[in-house]
């Protein structure tokens, strides 16, 4: 037989191998008995973690995706022409505009409400296909009474599927499911990895229907996660309770410390009810003093051991302002509706040494009022 024929036909026996940890199927295709056929449809890394997220949310399914915003597309394939979208007033920008573009295009209407008061569920429509939100919410961390806003919805009409980002909250923290939605998001991206060197997203849900519609919509749309991420993922995961545990101390301590420093006019934490969310870890919101709506760039400057960027959850700290980065595809008009000034910014906890952030964060706002009093 040709050497190159044989090369060609050459595989390692793996059945025995017993490896501790689930080696990578990089792989496109799998022999025509394979449960897994095409790496499109399923992968066995892929499956791995969806198993793991599933256990987290304690929900029968969960769908891997290459990013966060595919999962919420595939999710928003559910809509139909008419009817309405409803999406709460304090939202990721791009998870806003994505509404606005998709339901412009299917001629459905897109209300926008401020879910955390619940005065204004009076307003939900009957109609309502999808209702949409992150809690806590980006930004200012308002939280949203799921049980509530969803039995209220129901009523109105059952046919309506309640969706929650649970991506800040973490499934360590918060479980929509149980508290009566019917779709949870992720973007794994952040907390999930925890590292800012992978991407992914994830849905999960108890109904086996709404899986099997999703499942199909990422099959056709090619927007399964790929191998290495769900690998490198499931290697996050190994250490996700540990991580959060440290973010939530960090974080914690360093609101009660933001509150000495008299350049900060307003701190945004959530609300922990112990309840329905149960911690909290890594991101904080603050607003400058109206007089230092122009200092964010010099605060940025000053900073040590914050990178600047879009990044969260991850295991350096970073400093970010929403006008200019997460919102910054709203227009001002939105943006002004939504609350968010140049003077709103979002800091996230790394693992550095506390003592040190402080000293950053001291020596960065004394230097920064410096410079505005010369």
């Amino acid at each position: 037989m040709n050497k190159i024929t044989q090369i060609l036909h050459t595989k390692s026996e793996d059945k025995n191998a017993f490896p501790v940890n689930t080696p990578i199927y990089q792989s496109s295709a799998f022999k025509a008995h394979s449960p897994f056929f095409y790496s499109r449809k399923n992968n066995p890394n892929v499956e791995e973690i969806e198993k793991c997220v599933a256990i987290l949310e304690e929900a029968n399914y969960a769908l891997g995706t290459n990013t966060g915003m595919s999962a919420i597309s595939i999710v928003l394939n559910i809509l139909v022409p008419g009817g309405s979208l409803v999406v709460n007033k304090d939202i990721y920008g791009c998870s806003l505009k994505a509404f606005q573009k998709l339901t412009s295009k299917l001629g459905t209407r897109l209300i926008v409400l401020d879910l955390s008061e619940k005065k204004n569920y009076r307003l939900l429509p009957k109609d309502a296909q999808l209702l949409v939100f992150e809690t806590p919410t980006n930004p200012f961390l308002k939280t949203i009474d799921i049980t509530s806003l969803s039995s209220y919805i129901k009523k109105i009409n059952p046919k309506t599927l309640v969706v929650v980002d649970n991506t800040w909250a973490t499934p360590l923290f918060q479980q929509p499911l149980k508290w009566g939605a019917d779709i949870v998001i992720h973007s794994a991206t952040k907390y999930f990895s925890g590292h800012s060197d992978v991407m992914g997203g994830f849905i999960v849900t108890n109904n086996e229907t709404i899986f099997k519609n999703l499942s199909e919509q990422r099959f056709y749309s090619g927007a399964i996660l790929e191998p290495f991420s769900a690998w490198l993922l499931k290697r996050s995961l190994q250490t996700f309770a540990l991580r959060m545990k440290e973010h939530q101390r960090t974080t914690l301590e360093m609101k009660k410390f933001l509150k000495r420093f008299s350049q900060v006019e307003k701190i945004y934490y959530p609300e922990i009810d112990k309840k329905q969310l149960t911690g909290y870890g890594t991101l904080i919101f603050f607003e400058f003093r109206k007089d230092l709506v122009n200092q964010y760039e010099n605060f940025m400057k000053e900073l040590q051991l914050f990178d600047s960027g879009t990044g969260m959850a991850c295991v350096t700290s970073m400093v970010a302002q929403p006008f200019s980065g997460s919102h910054s595809s709203l227009s001002e008009n939105e943006k002004k509706e939504m609350g968010i000034s140049k003077r709103l910014m979002r800091l996230s906890f790394g693992f550095e040494n506390r003592n040190d952030l402080k000293n950053d964060l001291t020596g960065a706002f004394k230097r920064m009022s410096d410079g505005v009093s010369k």
